[in-house]
């Protein structure tokens, strides 16, 4: 089974030298299901962003689906094939509409009007989101939100998700929902997560993430 990704002896530090973690090693076979928990602080969010080449680390190497990620150039090769899904849903909006923001990653992928057209409505319609589609993006509820949001990765077709905190906020029914979703994509998830209960329903591994590294999470 192919790799989707790999990261080897990753290290960050803030700009004021502070040591958040140090020895990450991960391994990720395609369509593998992977949970990240920790406490606030611990650095999940940074190690995504580290991922999709948001962030550097200080030491450590990266590799995305088998090839070795070295400077920035590498990393726009693959980042359309990766989706990130922000913990706060109004910071992925680009456009106050639904629809339009959905359409916006197929836009910048080339794709006419006419097929962006024709995925959208697909995706809304996959998720259950037809009737928000001529809605203001802020002022959806928390779990219509993260909804669209998802929808607009999602309809990009990625083959890795990278999902930060996807159930924050959020009451029951929409957990469920994001739950559901989730367990029927067939593609590579990591999951950085408080929530237990959802990484072990979604995922197939779950990891804590402290100083010294990665450990596996017996749950």
């Amino acid at each position: 089974m192919s790799c989707s990704l790999q990261l080897k002896n990753i290290s960050y530090t803030t700009e004021d030298k502070t040591l958040i973690f140090k020895d990450v090693n991960l391994h990720i076979k395609h369509r593998d299901k992977i949970a990240i928990v920790g406490p606030n602080g611990a650095g999940k969010t940074t190690l995504l962003k580290i991922i999709s080449g948001l962030k550097k680390p200080k030491t450590g190497e990266i590799y995305i689906f088998d090839n070795k990620i070295k400077n920035d150039e590498d990393f726009d090769d693959v980042r359309k094939k990766i989706g990130f899904l922000f913990q706060n849903s109004d910071d992925q909006f680009i456009f106050p509409i639904v629809k339009d923001d959905i359409a916006f990653g197929l836009f910048n992928l080339g794709f006419h009007k006419e097929e962006v057209e024709k995925k959208v409505e697909y995706i809304m319609y996959k998720l259950e989101i037809s009737h928000l589609a001529d809605k203001s993006t802020f002022k959806l509820s928390g779990g219509e939100k993260k909804l669209v949001a998802l929808a607009g990765i999602l309809v990009c077709e990625p083959e890795i998700l990278l999902l930060d905190e996807p159930t924050t906020a959020l009451d029951e029914n929409a957990i469920n929902k994001i739950c559901n979703i989730l367990k029927s994509l067939d593609k590579t998830l990591l999951i950085v997560s408080h929530n237990l209960e959802f990484v072990k329903e979604v995922t197939y591994s779950q990891y804590v993430l402290k100083k010294e590294g990665l450990y596996s999470l017996k749950v």
